[in-house]
């Protein structure tokens, strides 16, 4: 990936350009010390001016009001603020003409910033004051008083909180005036820059020490530069936080997120003092010293999928390579390319006005239909469609470009979306909401519905990164989640009448990622590269996770590595410095889970005989539970040593009856509500109360006798037994009160049992408890 830079031969101002601000994709405004505002079209590369500003007005920041907001009012999104170095800002039409002059500060005002909604405006002046006005420039409050100059401010994601530099330090404060203040020595001279993006949370600064840092919204240092030979004076995000841009004195950098970086420009252009990005990410435009205005395109954008390589060479056209073969094919487009992704066998290209849907069969013939908005900001790509967040909205479409569905979050803004809180299977979408993060929305993914009772998946602290697992049938949907704390949990997508319950399968994980076919889960654990190959035994047997699971040291991938995709046994991981390294894992599980979606139940037992390891056992006996398949799981957990296992699921293979093996499958993985919802629905009342009472539920053994009228004196009687045995007396009320009214009779209780028994032996069964129901009998007082 590398910037194409533009510089006309002689610049248009005649004097230091101090900023820049896009209108739209192919329009920018221009402010300079020769008092004058430019208007630059890039379609037809003409320049006008817009309005000639007093001579004692000299501009110092640009912004305009945020085009998301208001486009019903499209006024409102037609006016911009400019601060000058005469103390004043002022809102500014864009056909030039001064709406409001407001004085602000005593000094320059440095910097004005719209809050992402539009209803707030902050700036910052050379007196050390912060403030914000309303959006008709309306002093609302003093934020900060501070004995130095503010250079730069920019909004938290949630326009809740203000980052502003003091000096060599940086500060974070909330606009609750109880809310703690964040703040740390971040550079060893005076910050002159600050940008804090939206969609990945992270917070760039740069300095007069020469150097550019990435940190965390915590304050933690993730990303230091070198010295560069001059002061780093401007620096910016792309409006989906994959790249940002670094500005210097005849220098113009491109960064990844981490902060490495992809490509380095020295253009002539004097210091760049202002850079911004274009709605659509593609360019970034910058305000330089000597009187010009440099634009740079991002171009030779790379994606990979198996045998493919796919370049974006031109703004307009893409290169195709088969690596194979090393046949070319050359894909050219109307408009300029602003996404694009290649997976599981398509590329999928969205322009400024159509999308594009490549298969990787025939490059020649693509299906092109027309976009809703033509600002894409996300691509996700599943094994049977796509999904694209187009403006404000999310579509889902298939391959053949048919609209399946448009999913509606209410409240959601689409533009802070990203792949680490959008996932997307062949059945389901889910979503991280942005203004709670503890709750994950599930979808139907065919009919755009949340799931279940559309109530979202919650957790108990805020949620970092979502991934939805691709193999399987829909009713067995799993998403895998880390939180906060670094802690990786996975949860059923859908399970009816219940609520959805997360299982916790490892700690300080930093990336993961699904296999493309397989339910297979791969992430980095601290300095350890792990492979959960049945991430479901969670839910089966969670005694097993540990075997299921292999795991290889990761400290060679450094510090913060990415993974970057999970396809067939090879796993992309992308370390710190920028480089690629791949990993093989074991190609046995994935065709163990081939096998057992096919119900190869025999070929999966040869496979794991042949291979002779433990993970494949573990990974078949867990299978083999969840599938209700006992033979195969009494092989396959004889082979991994767990003989208390192999002689419960024997006496389970005893039960006749379907309900009882059911049940007992369910207890076996610890699932008592289900087992006991098994054998009421099945009539077993009896036995539904003998199973709480074997477990000690005995207040829920006394409601099942009451509610059905039948063995509450069995239920009391077991009760009396178990206090005797350990000493005790009876203090709970309920059973106090129905013993006074019921007598134990043990010869009555005993054929009431017995009675039971064989009421199980004619209906073909002896009950999901026979055996211990026996034993009871047996020891009765």
């Amino acid at each position: 990936m590398r910037l194409k830079t533009s510089l006309l031969k002689e610049p248009k101002h005649k004097e230091l350009v101090s900023c820049v601000g896009w209108t739209s994709a192919d329009e920018l405004y221009s402010c300079s010390d020769d008092h004058q505002i430019l208007k630059w079209n890039l379609l037809n590369s003409e320049t006008s001016l817009v309005v000639k500003l007093p001579d004692d007005t000299y501009p110092i920041d640009l912004h305009w009001f945020p085009k998301n907001v208001g486009s019903k009012k499209q006024g409102q999104s037609d006016m911009f603020v400019l601060t000058s170095s005469d103390g004043k800002f002022h809102l500014i039409s864009k056909l030039g003409r001064v709406e409001k002059s407001v004085e602000a500060h005593s000094g320059a005002v440095l910097t004005g910033r719209w809050n992402y909604d539009g209803t707030a405006l902050l700036t910052a002046g050379e007196d050390g004051h912060i403030k914000i006005w309303s959006k008709s420039g309306m002093l609302r409050s003093t934020l900060a008083q501070n004995g130095l100059p503010v250079y730069s401010v920019a909004w938290g994601p949630d326009s809740e909180k203000v980052l502003y530099p003091l000096g060599k330090q940086l500060i974070i404060k909330p606009l609750q005036p109880s809310s703690k203040v964040l703040q740390w020595k971040a550079h060893d001279g005076v910050i002159l820059k600050v940008d804090w993006n939206p969609v990945n949370d992270l917070i760039l600064s740069a300095g007069e020490d020469c150097k550019y840092k990435v940190w965390d919204s915590y304050g933690r240092a993730l990303y230091s530069s070198l010295s560069h030979e001059y002061p780093i004076t401007s620096i910016s995000w792309a409006p989906d936080g994959e790249l940002f841009a670094v500005g210097s004195f005849h220098t113009l950098r491109l960064c990844d997120k981490t902060g490495w970086s992809y490509a380095l420009e020295k253009p002539n252009t004097g210091s760049i003092f202002s850079l911004t990005w274009s709605v659509d990410g593609t360019q970034v435009a910058g305000a330089c010293g000597n009187g010009h205005v440099i634009f740079a395109h991002v171009i030779e954008q790379h994606w990979e999928w198996n045998n493919f390589e796919v370049t974006l060479t031109k703004r307009r056209a893409m290169q195709v390579r088969n690596v194979i073969n090393d046949a070319m094919d050359l894909l050219e487009f109307r408009d300029r390319v602003i996404k694009a992704s290649l997976k599981y066998g398509h590329l999928v290209v969205s322009t400024s006005l159509q999308c594009y849907v490549f298969s990787t069969k025939n490059w020649n013939t693509p299906l092109i239909f027309d976009l809703k908005e033509g600002t894409v900001s996300l691509i996700l790509q599943c094994e049977r469609h796509f999904l694209l967040v187009d403006g404000g909205s999310l579509f889902l479409y298939s391959y053949e470009g048919r609209l399946i569905s448009s999913p509606k979050v209410p409240g959601m803004r689409t533009d802070i979306l990203n792949a680490q809180t959008v996932s997307l299977s062949n059945d389901t979408i889910a979503i991280k909401d942005k203004t709670d993060e503890k709750l994950i929305y599930l979808f139907d993914a065919l009919s755009g519905k949340p799931l279940g009772d559309g109530k979202p998946l919650a957790h108990k602290i805020e949620v970092v990164e979502i991934a939805l697992d691709q193999g399987g049938p829909a009713s067995e949907r799993k998403v895998a989640f880390v939180d906060k704390n670094r802690d990786l949990y996975i949860s059923t997508v859908r399970k009816l009448g219940k609520e959805q319950r997360a299982v916790k399968i490892g700690s300080m994980v930093h990336t993961l990622a699904w296999n493309d076919l397989s339910n297979i889960l791969c992430g980095i654990q601290d300095s350890r590269f792990t492979v959960w190959y049945y991430p479901n035994v969670a839910f089966v047997d969670k005694e097993l996770l540990p075997k299921t699971i292999t795991e290889k040291d990761g400290s060679e991938y450094s510090k913060s590595p990415h993974i970057v995709s999970f396809v067939e046994n090879r796993v992309t991981i992308r370390k710190s410095d920028g480089s690629l390294v791949h990993t093989n894992i074991s190609p046995y599980p994935a065709i163990i889970h081939d096998y057992i979606n096919a119900a190869k139940w025999n070929e999966a037992v040869r496979l794991c005989r042949f291979v002779k390891e433990q993970t494949t056992w573990a990974c078949l006996a867990a299978m083999a539970i969840a599938n209700k398949d006992m033979s195969t799981a009494e092989i396959a957990y004889a082979a991994i040593g767990e003989i208390d296992k192999v002689q419960y699921i024997n006496s389970i293979k005893d039960l006749p009856s379907k309900e009882s093996r059911l049940a007992h499958i369910q207890l076996f993985s610890g699932n008592f509500q289900d087992a006991e919802a098994i054998i009421l629905q099945a009539g077993l009342i009896y036995q539904a109360i003998q199973l709480n009472i074997d477990s000690y539920n005995w207040e829920r053994a006394l409601e099942l006798a009451v509610k059905h009228k039948t063995h509450v004196d069995t239920v009391l009687a077991y009760r009396q037994k178990y206090l005797n045995d350990f000493n005790k007396k009876e203090t709970n009320k309920r059973f106090l009160q129905y013993a006074e009214g019921v007598e134990v009779d043990w010869e009555k209780i005993r054929a009431k049992i017995e009675m039971e028994l064989v009421k199980e032996r004619e209906r073909g069964s002896t009950g999901p408890l026979g055996p211990s129901t026996r034993s009871s009998v047996s020891t009765q007082q």
